[in-house]
């Protein structure tokens, strides 16, 4: 089979099922793993499909400025699931970060509900709406450059104001995990929102990621981070049994 020809057949597969796995393909077509992964490059280099760890999607169709009010409905009921998981580790007296990130504000809701006495800076405005419905909460707002896409500061302002702090706890969002050439990042949708994840994973002590279980079939154009710049990924339900393995092996954590 010419290279064109197999190109095409995963193709056809990628419109059937929405995802391929190398491993999969590399058995289909008789061929290494290595000469599968060549085709994927070509083939999302053409714009026509997505690496993820182990294979490939279909090209997503959102954008950068895909805006913070259509995140809201997606994935609610993982996302509490994992707000919840993150604000147990939270203790009195300690001085937190929330991240722009839909996941963050339902943190904000739990922190609001459980009377906890803990000052939170964010660069959210939607969490910090939340946050001032509890007398025992010091919010702070980083301010900076307002950002109507994701209702928040992000970029060069924000994140000279983030350098100021020193925080115990750190709760980012992501758009996943880039590992299609042993890169391991964790991603997000645009520099200026990197920039500001950045700054503030570097004035954390504890850095936690939070991600649905889909994203870990994601990731997105920017990395902000490697993976073992963070303590542990705070998830709804366990990764495959191939990116579990690929996280614990940089000494990340799975929550």
């Amino acid at each position: 089979m010419f290279t064109e020809e197999r190109q095409q057949k995963i193709l056809e597969s990628l419109r059937e099922s929405g995802k391929v796995r190398v491993r999969d393909l590399s058995e289909r077509f008789g061929v290494t793993d290595d000469c599968i992964r060549k085709d994927l490059k070509t083939l999302e280099n053409a714009g026509s499909l997505k690496r993820i760890y182990g294979g490939a999607l279909l090209s997503r169709d959102y954008t950068l400025n895909r805006e913070v009010v259509q995140r809201r409905s997606v994935h609610t009921e993982e996302k509490k699931i994992i707000a919840a998981k993150a604000a147990a580790l939270i203790r009195p007296g300690e001085t937190l970060f929330l991240d722009v990130s839909t996941t963050n504000v339902l943190i904000a809701q739990n922190l609001v509900a459980s009377g906890i006495k803990v000052r939170v800076v964010t660069n959210m405005i939607d969490i910090l709406e939340e946050l001032v419905k509890s007398p025992s909460i010091t919010p702070i707002a980083t301010g900076g450059r307002m950002h109507t896409s994701v209702n928040g500061f992000i970029g060069i302002e924000a994140a000279a104001a983030i350098r100021s702090y020193s925080f115990d706890q750190g709760f980012f969002g992501c758009c996943g995990i880039d590992a299609t050439d042993s890169d391991y990042s964790l991603t997000t949708l645009g520099a200026e929102d990197g920039l500001t994840k950045r700054a503030a994973l570097k004035a954390s002590r504890h850095k936690y990621v939070l991600m649905e279980h889909q994203k870990f079939d994601s990731n997105e154009c920017y990395k902000y981070a490697k993976l073992d710049d963070i303590d542990a990924i705070i998830t709804d339900e366990d990764p495959n049994p191939e990116i579990r393995e690929l996280i614990e092996s940089v000494g990340v954590d799975i929550i």
